[in-house]
């Protein structure tokens, strides 16, 4: 009898540690019924019936995430990216500015060498000058 009661004992301390960890840390608009202070004194003060009435009617229920075979999430359901490298918009702007980058080396590489095609034809007989070419 004395272990049955001991492992309630504990059975109680943890659900109520649980709801006191989950009682803290919800946002406030996620909290119904009572103040946060109130359900944590009700947590400490009647730790298996405040437990229980935290889980039941303190906190929203918060809507199940679609498993692996669930519908893909979207609109608001849609979470961001965590990391920049993992959001599919940064990645293209990244691409995108490199492209961009890359069109104008080339563009400045084209008027190099028109411009050295011109000074060659101009000069027939001498030799090409080296000028300023554009940075890699």
């Amino acid at each position: 009898m004395a272990r049955l009661s001991l492992l309630l004992f504990a059975v109680q301390i943890v659900l109520a540690v649980c709801a006191l960890i989950s009682c803290l840390s919800a946002d406030e608009g996620n909290i119904r019924a009572l103040p946060r202070i109130a359900w944590v004194l009700i947590i400490l003060f009647f730790p298996l019936v405040g437990s229980i009435a935290w889980f039941l009617a303190g906190r929203k229920a918060t809507p199940a995430r679609p498993g692996p075979a669930g519908p893909a999430p979207t609109g608001r359901d849609r979470r961001r990216p965590v990391a920049p490298d993992d959001d599919p918009e940064f990645l293209d702007s990244i691409a995108e500015r490199s492209r961009r980058n890359d069109e104008e080396l080339f563009r400045r590489w084209e008027e190099d060498l028109r411009r050295r095609e011109d000074d060659l034809r101009h000069r027939e007989g001498d030799p090409p000058r080296e000028e300023d070419r554009p940075e890699v």
